[in-house]
């Protein structure tokens, strides 16, 4: 179905692919009319599955099932990019990870931009309205949301990693220090994980957004569609999809111009950087033997208690399927110096980049989160026997970029994914930093007479050699792509400050292709956010 067709039948605002609903729903509300076309999925209410199967929606039916070309960085290995093919996209299948990002995040991108409007001091309110904490941190309550549509918690079933984690940030201190709330402006430090949880179920643009308008008389959705090119309106227009974005812009006659060209596309906009920017963070599985029965590896082994537990979510949402099988996170910074304990200031001549790729001095570079068993993450297989816990490491401030383009003018072809991981070497260097921080923290007295060892090959990366051909052999990425369609100014970006296509009339892109730099954390609140923007610009517009 084409882009001319959805805007013949649905005047004003029409949105396509893979959306975030929050803007739907704000302009509703409004009394827009707005067509909303799903692509190819006839799923209309997706089924809420416990947070802590979601790991098992990647690779589902509700997922588009993308993958990578090979990847040098990698060892030439291709790997999943997983997007949701379902009402609500991706926040339906993600594994729910909450974080706002530091001031120093929001601040940048107002710089970048030029656009004060994404400040922390403007963005805050648009912030808290989106969110409605069902449980909050004890320090700082006046930090969030206490009313918006979408639910977030703290985890509400404990894992024995908790307290430990908690004890060895506590004992160690420096940049390793505990973090009662890293969601209060300032993420350095190890604590709780928030998540969009409520009342033991996901919250997601879904359920939080667009069950409740649907009946709606006018809102119109279709799903089992496939919006296929984009042409001239006079209609304000809103297109979503961090890999919908581009293809769609691509296909249109929108992107570089040799690009278009070397597949007999007419150019409408030469616009150099669409499909350009692809930035994504890298996660590896570091894998730990330990003494205990109780994480989550044999309740996987064994169908009777795998039932119970889920009867008791099904039945009572409690108990330990309401949380992911990882309740703590943290965002570390990378050492300035070799006698530096705290990550303040920034030696680019140690890490071969003269500015720090930080935010600011509140923002991590690396993250950690602890599983209490075996993640089977980056192609590994649980074992049959043992008990395991697992340490995510991520690198939060990577600069490798990448690209999406086109493999064939025909829209039914998948695009091109190539985020090229680990190809700037300081994301390589980061990712052997991290592993060697983990290895640190684990080493304190808290996780004596339980954590055995290092397990698989984490077990003979000794060397720092070694370790970055673990982390070619075994990385995967958190699933966070961003930046295809970026903000900036003119000439600079895809789209302004607002998400309006420069050099097209009534175009906006609305979702994290146009984050004008990856946040260094877990990035769907900034995805709220944005859309909560748009749609007061598109409100202004209307005199609303």
């Amino acid at each position: 179905m084409s882009g001319y067709a959805v805007k013949r039948c649905y005047h004003k605002y029409s949105l396509f692919t893979h959306v975030y609903t929050t803007s739907t729903r704000t302009l509703v509300d409004y009394h827009l009319y707005i067509g909303l076309v799903y692509v190819r999925s006839r799923q209309r209410a997706p089924l809420s599955p416990s947070r802590f199967r979601s790991v098992a929606l990647s690779g589902s039916d509700l997922d588009w099932k993308f993958t990578t070309v090979p990847q040098k960085g990698l060892n030439g290995r291709s790997i999943p990019c997983a997007r949701g093919m379902v009402l609500g996209g991706s926040s339906v299948i993600n594994l729910l990870s909450w974080n706002r990002g530091s001031n120093d995040l929001w601040n940048r991108w107002a710089d970048v931009t030029g656009d004060e409007g994404w400040g922390w001091e403007k963005v805050e309110e648009l912030y808290k309205k989106v969110c409605s904490h069902t449980l909050l941190p004890p320090s700082s309550p006046s930090e969030h949301g206490t009313s918006g549509p979408l639910e977030v918690s703290l985890p509400g079933h404990p894992t024995q990693l908790d307290k430990r984690v908690e004890g060895a940030a506590k004992e160690l201190g420096g940049r390793f220090k505990w973090n009662v709330d890293l969601n209060a402006g300032q993420s350095i430090g190890i604590g709780y994980m928030p998540s969009t949880v409520g009342h033991g179920k996901r919250s997601s643009a879904f359920t939080a957004y667009l069950a409740p308008i649907l009946h709606r008389e006018n809102l119109s959705v279709l799903t089992g569609y496939l919006a296929t090119k984009l042409v001239a309106t006079s209609e304000e227009g809103g297109e979503t999809g961090v890999i919908g974005s581009p293809h769609l812009l691509l296909l249109s006659g929108i992107g570089p111009k040799n690009h278009l060209t070397s597949l007999s596309i007419p150019v409408l906009l030469d616009s150099p950087h669409v499909g350009q920017h692809w930035t994504d963070h890298p996660l590896l599985a570091n894998h730990f033997l330990v003494d205990s029965k109780e994480g989550f590896d044999g309740l996987l082994r064994d169908p009777s208690v795998f039932g119970a537990k889920m009867g008791e979510w099904m039945e009572k949402k409690t108990g330990l399927f309401v949380d992911s099988p990882g309740n703590t996170q943290g965002y570390w910074r990378l050492p300035s110096s070799e006698k530096d304990d705290n990550g303040e200031g920034w030696d680019g001549s140690r890490w071969g980049v003269e500015t720090d790729p930080a935010s600011g001095p509140h923002v991590g570079h690396v993250e950690v989160i602890f599983v209490d068993g075996f993640a089977a993450f980056g192609g590994a297989q649980p074992p049959k026997e043992g008990s395991y816990m697992s340490v995510l490491t991520s690198v939060a401030s990577p600069l490798s970029q990448g690209t999406l383009t086109l493999a064939s003018p025909d829209p039914f072809t998948p695009p091109l994914i190539d985020p090229s991981i680990y190809t700037h070497p300081f994301d390589v260097k980061a990712m052997v930093q991290v592993i060697k921080y983990t290895l640190t923290f684990l080493s304190s007295t808290p996780w004596s007479n339980f954590l055995v060892g290092p397990y698989g090959p984490l077990k003979e990366a000794l060397t720092d050699e070694a370790k970055v051909e673990l982390a070619r052999n075994h990385s995967g990425t958190v699933n966070h792509p961003c930046g295809t369609v970026r903000m900036g100014k003119k000439g600079e970006g895809v789209v302004d400050s607002t998400g309006k296509v420069w050099g097209v009339r009534g175009l906006r892109v609305v979702n994290s292709s146009v984050f004008p730099v990856i946040p260094e954390c877990h990035i769907q609140a900034h995805v709220y956010v944005i859309a909560e923007r748009v749609a007061d610009v598109v409100k202004a517009r209307y005199v609303l």
